[in-house]
């Protein structure tokens, strides 16, 4: 199954003070050593500069509480600096993926509390994302069992995966203004549910997903103030990001973007680049800790959000070759870097960088859901470099 920006299962196709930290805005050449360097993001000093990026992994209980290997699996990674969890739906009408974790209730709270203690305990931080699939959603995958919500009633034109195999994901039901405004109420509460359970931060899932179905024209045809031009198409990502901040402060939350993300049926239009250049000029009055970019293409626009964005910058390059690891930190064009697939198959990645070690392969047929050969099985049996050769002596 393929893997777009670390977080679907299966698809067809694919004015507040600002916190003062080191890093952004010394935006000069670095040295490449400065990846493992300590780093200063919001009110938390990381340990250094990579960040796990956010994975699904399908493998929370049936009512959203994170799974009994959850804590163990993020523990076993929690050497990188920043650890941003799988998305997390705020809402039932937020979950798309069957098996995904929520942040709302009470059992939620006590299962991420465990996650929270095992990547505290190894000097790591964690930020939980908060995702609300819009119409990348299913019935059968929702615990109410509804059609998924969306800006407006278009259907994406592709498959999701469901507990009973693929199937078309219906035509969405278009939010009133009313719902848009209690769906961005969701988002605040569950932000304020992540700090209880003793999150570090939460950052707001931006791509593929509802943030971004209202950027995109191809799935936004509003009229009313959500709709149309560039400033209303922002304004939805712009309130939740106030709205949690309102909840937890701006040097809680973070947002993920990616303004060449053309996958799931959405297009921002030809005036994309004006589009995120103003939601990111807008996001950076709010004094967020952090942008969190999965970037495809050329730098120009990332030399841009550089010049506009006065915080922190995380960097996913999809597939990024191993002798790249830290080169967007030492350019200044980044302040942390993030990976996903290395991670997950590699819980001292770390390490094997430093060692210049082989690294384990990412086997995409065990990133998704429970396997026959057993809970464990591609989620917390990944081996360490230590593990590996003592089982080679043997």
């Amino acid at each position: 199954m393929p893997l777009p920006l670390g977080s679907p299962i299966a698809t067809r196709g694919a004015e507040r003070q600002r916190p003062r930290h080191s890093g952004p805005r010394n935006h000069g050449h670095r040295s490449m050593s400065d990846i493992y360097s300590p780093f200063q993001l919001g009110r938390i000093q990381l340990q250094n500069r990579f960040a796990m990026a956010p994975m699904t992994r399908a493998r929370a209980n049936a009512d959203g509480t994170p799974g009994p290997l959850a804590a163990e699996y993020y523990g076993q990674r929690a050497s990188v600096g920043l650890t941003v969890t799988e998305g997390t739906q705020p809402s039932d009408d937020g979950q798309g993926y069957p098996l995904t974790p929520g942040i709302y209730t009470d059992a939620h709270v006590g299962g991420w509390s465990r996650v929270n203690e095992a990547i505290h305990a190894r000097g790591g931080h964690v930020f939980y994302q908060l995702m609300h699939a819009g119409r990348m959603s299913h019935p059968d995958n929702t615990p109410h069992h509804r059609q998924g919500v969306a800006p407006s009633a278009i259907a994406p034109g592709e498959q999701i995966y469901t507990l009973s195999g693929m199937k078309d994901i219906p035509v969405p039901r278009a939010l009133t203004t009313d719902e848009v405004a209690e769906t961005v109420k969701d988002y605040a509460y569950s932000a304020r549910r992540a700090i209880e359970s003793g999150a570090d931060g939460v950052e707001i899932h931006g791509v593929a997903y509802l943030v971004h179905q209202f950027l995109a024209k191809s799935a936004n045809q509003r009229t009313d103030r959500y709709g149309g031009s560039i400033e209303n198409r922002a304004r939805f990502a712009i309130e939740v990001a106030k709205a949690i901040i309102s909840e937890i402060g701006p040097e809680r939350t973070g947002i993920r973007l990616s303004p060449r993300f053309t996958g799931f049926g959405l297009d921002v239009g030809r005036e994309g680049p004006d589009l995120f250049r103003y939601l990111v000029g807008e996001l950076d009055k709010l004094g967020l800790a952090y942008i969190h970019i999965v970037h495809y293409g050329e730098d120009d626009i990332l030399n841009d959000f550089r010049r506009i964005w006065n915080q922190a910058i995380i960097l996913n390059r999809p597939a990024r070759p191993r002798e790249d690891i830290g080169k967007d930190i030492a350019s200044g064009l980044a302040d942390l870097e993030s990976y996903g697939a290395h991670i997950l198959a590699n819980p001292d990645f770390i390490e094997r960088i430093v060692l210049d070690a082989p690294l384990n392969t990412a086997d995409h047929s065990v990133f998704f859901g429970h396997q026959p050969e057993g809970p464990e099985a591609g989620y917390t049996d990944f081996p360490t470099l230590k593990e590996s050769q003592e089982g080679v002596q043997a």
